[in-house]
């Protein structure tokens, strides 16, 4: 619109001040292209390409695609051709490690009969069996009594009643032993605890203010260990 000021313009002239704009025509919006090829197997990749094509063929909107359509039934050709080697590799190589995995079985199955027959032939004879390339076992070592248990104290538990004791571990040991005695301690007077596996033990039940003395060993495979030095406590 004109300026006010213009020459020749009067405020009469029919045009109004607040006038209003002409509706702009909508903007259409351009549609994008999805194809998410990264996301599909190979097989559908080929799948996806043939029905491209073929939807573009004779397609009157897109008279000139490029690349060609030629040029893009080429690249599905070579892709199918070289994924269907790719899937033929495949099963033969599964086929070569069964294969390869039978025989392997088969010889260790061999391999550890002649063992049995190389070990009746030579008596156990550990040259003999050496001689024969194959490797000897090493005997057992014969399990020793544990050692005695060592360091044992005795604190006052969290309850009324109640002892804990503490050891230092005892090599050999699989189970531990643990005697209590009322004071005085006599030849008679030690009494069996259920046993531990650990180098600890709480003892509940006792009377408060009494004198108890505890007494501990270590159990294995290969004996009996020596009893611990004894310690003392007052009940709480």
């Amino acid at each position: 619109m004109a300026d006010y000021d213009a020459p020749g313009l009067t405020y009469d002239s029919g045009v109004f001040y607040d006038a209003a704009t002409l509706p702009q025509p909508p903007r259409k919006r351009m549609a994008k292209v999805k194809l998410n090829l990264d996301r599909l197997s190979i097989t559908d990749l080929i799948q996806r390409g043939n029905d491209i094509k073929t939807a573009m063929t004779g397609n009157a909107s897109f008279t000139t695609p490029i690349p060609t359509l030629a040029s893009i039934g080429t690249q599905i050709t070579a892709l199918t051709t070289a994924n269907n080697i790719y899937e033929s590799g495949l099963l033969t190589q599964k086929t070569n490690i069964t294969n390869r995995d039978n025989a392997a079985a088969t010889l260790i199955a061999s391999l550890t009969q002649l063992g049995g027959y190389v070990e009746a032939a030579s008596a156990g004879d550990e040259a003999k069996i050496q001689s024969a390339g194959m490797g000897v076992r090493a005997g057992r070592t014969p399990a020793t009594v544990p050692d005695p248990v060592a360091n044992l104290s005795i604190t006052a538990g969290d309850n009324a009643g109640e002892l804990d004791l503490q050891w230092d571990p005892a090599n050999g040991a699989k189970t531990y032993e643990v005697q209590l005695s009322p004071d005085p301690v006599t030849g008679t007077s030690w009494v069996a605890q259920p046993s531990v596996t650990k180098s600890k033990a709480i003892i509940l039940g006792l009377t408060s203010g009494a004198r108890m003395w505890a007494r501990v060993r270590a159990v294995g495979p290969g004996g009996i260990g020596a009893w611990s030095d004894v310690a003392t406590k007052i009940v709480p």
